[in-house]
């Protein structure tokens, strides 16, 4: 079974109203989605994030014509080449690959791996908190009690770009307004150092609905993470740009965090970020895969999450939740996949068991020029 041709679909949407985190605002959301073909009628879709430009150039010049006319089932060979070239690139044709696999099989992605062991996953709604507004705070708060009462029972936001002070006033309010009801997650993507990180502590011993506190410093500070870890009463979190299991290791082994976040698409493909997840509980740490960018990408760490096995006897949920993105972006209905009273339920079709929407790459085609 020959690859016979390779499509490509560079995406990009201009957001109406800028929001973003502590390492600046977003202007536009973009992914690249492509589409394999092989000889015997078989296709599969994988996905991957960068800047358009390098991707497309990338794909047309190298990655297409490397792969035309090799073998389909030849997955792990394929991938780690391409790794090589573009890692982020390598992760894209690891999940069509994987798709064709699994339709040639006649399978679902998750039968491919072995089975699931849930047919649906717990998910938190992650907001980018702040906006170029100076009233920045009143537009968080009712974007966060609207998806509540969607069903979220649990919510990421962000701290970390503003003063210490303006943060925790809107963090404070935010409480105030879901009355503890719902549970939180502080993500402050690596913008603290050590003595504005603990100064959380006196505010995380007086709550009992925080999930866990994602990034406070540089992830490349592992010693200071294992000694933060000591003095606060909330789990930490981490991981989401490591780039491979061999990397996760280290931190594994000097208990840095009490749950992982490995990305789908910052790793070395599919298998390697399954590798991840096991290592996780090899270590008896909770893993809760990030999955901001991309619905495709989203799926298969939905998948991975359905395969692995329970984290807790404690727990009756027994699965960590993931994440799902609330925010402004339409490449989230790329897949009729919803998030229904906090969970989504996966789809049991062959292959990734969904269709692409052909309407939304056609709506959202990159023309080409700059942005």
């Amino acid at each position: 079974m020959k690859i016979e041709r390779v499509e490509t679909f560079p995406l990009l949407h201009k957001i109406s109203n800028p929001y973003g985190d502590a390492n600046g605002y977003k202007q536009y959301r973009s992914c690249y989605l492509i589409r394999i073909m092989t000889s015997s009628g078989i296709d599969g879709w994988g996905e991957c994030v960068d800047w358009l430009p390098t991707l497309h150039l990338g794909f047309n010049q190298r990655i297409i014509p490397y792969l035309i006319g090799k073998s389909a089932l030849d997955r792990l060979n394929l991938v780690t080449t391409i790794k090589k070239w573009h890692q982020r690139s390598a992760a894209a044709i690891s999940m069509a690959l994987t798709e064709i696999a699994a339709k040639y099989a006649n399978l679902s992605v998750s039968d491919l791996w072995g089975g699931r062991w849930r047919d649906r996953i717990p998910v938190y709604a992650s907001f980018q908190s702040y906006t170029d507004r100076d009233d920045w705070i009143h537009y968080s708060l009712p974007l966060v009690e609207k998806t509540t009462v969607r069903g979220f029972t649990k919510i990421k936001v962000k701290v970390g770009g503003k003063a210490f002070k303006e943060d925790l006033a809107h963090i404070t309010l935010l409480q105030n307004r879901l009355e503890e009801k719902v549970q939180v997650i502080l993500d402050a993507n690596q913008s603290y150092d050590m003595a504005t990180a603990r100064k959380w502590e006196r505010y995380f011993s007086s709550c009992s609905n925080l999930l866990w506190f994602e990034e406070p410093m540089p992830i490349e500070n592992l010693s200071a993470y294992t000694l933060l870890r000591k003095t606060l009463s909330v789990p930490l979190a981490g991981g989401e740009n490591i780039k491979g299991a061999a990397k996760f290791v280290p931190l594994l082994r000097n208990n840095t965090f009490d749950i992982i976040q490995p990305d789908v698409l910052h790793g070395d493909g599919i298998e390697d970020f399954r590798d991840t997840l096991k290592l996780a509980r090899h270590f008896n740490i909770r893993v809760s895969p990030h999955s901001y960018d991309g619905a495709l990408s989203r799926l298969y760490a939905l998948f991975a999450q359905a395969s692995l096995s329970p984290w807790s006897k404690m727990d009756d949920e027994n699965i960590e939740p993931m994440e799902w993105d609330v925010m402004e972006n339409p490449f989230t209905e790329l897949l009729p996949i919803k998030a229904t009273n906090g969970y989504v339920d996966l789809p049991n079709g062959i292959g990734i068991g969904v269709e692409v929407n052909k309407d939304l790459l056609k709506k959202y085609l990159w023309d080409g020029s700059s942005y």
